[in-house]
């Protein structure tokens, strides 16, 4: 028994990168259909002035979450002075939500 719990452990350990490659694959979609780069850039495509390039080294998944879901509020814990102050995505669905979690976290350069 406790080598097929073993097995079972490590399939799933192994099978974590492709499962967060999903969610990161659907969050690119979710960042196209919610107009993201009208702001925001990745690799030099959108707005200049907001770039995400490297933000999966700079802030956690929590901290990007709040991002998306209470800009406002974190524009000023962080004392951000970028204009206009991006607007809060609370009504976002859930899984769109943690699948663009999952893009920004993939962002790591």
């Amino acid at each position: 028994m406790r080598a097929i719990v073993a097995a079972l452990m490590i399939q799933f350990v192994f099978a974590l990168p492709a499962i967060a490659g999903q969610g990161a694959a659907q969050g690119e979609k979710v960042y196209g259909a919610q107009k993201c780069a009208v702001c925001h850039s990745i690799a030099g495509k959108g707005n200049q002035k907001g770039s995400l390039d490297g933000v999966g080294t700079k802030l956690s998944a929590d901290e990007i979450r709040m991002w998306i879901v209470s800009a406002p509020e974190m524009a000023v814990k962080t004392k951000a002075t970028r204009k206009p102050v991006m607007k809060a995505y609370a009504a976002i669905p859930k899984s769109d939500l943690d699948a663009l979690v999952a893009y920004m976290q993939s962002l790591k350069k």
